[in-house]
């Protein structure tokens, strides 16, 4: 069954590249570049998303306001890459260092499984 995922992101090239392994892995991926537009499409699809995932491109402080006022429209688990040493993200379903990428396509089989 195809999993909806909401991918975001401050790097335009990173969104991309994590679009491209998890279309690969047959979900549906809808990328969002920077909080604003994170919002208007949680607003626009009825927070209808399986997973939500937070690029380590987004600084800590960043991460954890789009995950309060995104946590309005769309209650899908969160899982949020992390900078190496960056401590884990409030209000995340999870917190993951984002520097193996076979560690993260775990953690989202993982999240989408439960």
């Amino acid at each position: 069954m195809t999993k909806r995922i909401l991918s975001i992101s401050y790097d335009s090239s990173l969104l991309l590249t994590r679009q491209l392994l998890l279309q690969q892995m047959g979900h549906e991926v809808v990328p969002a570049e920077g909080f604003a537009r994170a919002w208007d499409i949680c607003a626009e699809r009825d927070g209808q998303f399986d997973l939500i995932i937070l690029c380590h491109s987004i600084p800590h402080t960043d991460k954890e306001a789009i995950i309060a006022h995104i946590a309005k429209a769309c209650t899908a688990p969160v899982l949020a890459l992390m900078r190496p040493h960056e401590g884990s993200v409030r209000g995340a379903t999870r917190s993951l260092d984002a520097s193996n990428p076979l560690d993260f396509l775990a953690a989202v089989r993982e999240m989408l499984s439960k």
